[in-house]
């Protein structure tokens, strides 16, 4: 049976040890994290220093902060979207920012979800379990899409 990855990319600390608990709590999956938008572009394409994997297995849905160090969320979607291996795996904006233009930029580069980062320690933690369960258990990825 593949193993379905959650790529979870985060800059903060403390946000990403709650999404990881919150995750690991909730979920079998493993989940591989990062802090910024050039570690995930380097673990998508299956190069860098970062966490390890080969080219030809990719996430099964990649969890995008907004504002990221060295490349921005921006930035790492629109390179996942003009990748042919890459561009149909759903990507979720979890993000603190209510801008009205980051959620129309985000949607613009085909984001497919865009999800505010709550403040309160329960609510964010609750809408981390339903992303996960939802992308892993309910979603039907396209058959396009290959996983080894």
């Amino acid at each position: 049976m593949e193993e379905k990855v959650i790529l979870l990319v985060e800059d903060n600390p403390d946000d990403e040890l709650l999404a990881l608990r919150t995750l690991q709590n909730n979920i079998s999956n493993e989940v591989v994290a990062v802090r910024d938008g050039l570690e995930a572009i380097d673990y998508i394409s299956g190069t860098g220093s970062g966490p390890g994997r080969s080219a030809e297995s990719l996430p099964q849905v990649i969890l995008l902060d907004l504002k990221l160090p060295k490349v921005d969320g921006f930035e790492v979607l629109r390179r996942i979207r003009t990748d042919d291996r890459t561009r149909l795996i759903p990507v979720v904006f979890l993000t603190t920012s209510n801008e009205e233009q980051d959620r129309f930029a985000g949607y613009g580069l085909d984001a497919n979800s865009f999800v505010r980062k709550r403040v309160e320690f329960d609510r964010f933690s609750a809408a981390v379990r339903q992303l996960g369960l939802y992308w892993l258990l309910l979603n039907e990825p396209s058959p396009v899409v290959r996983r080894t």
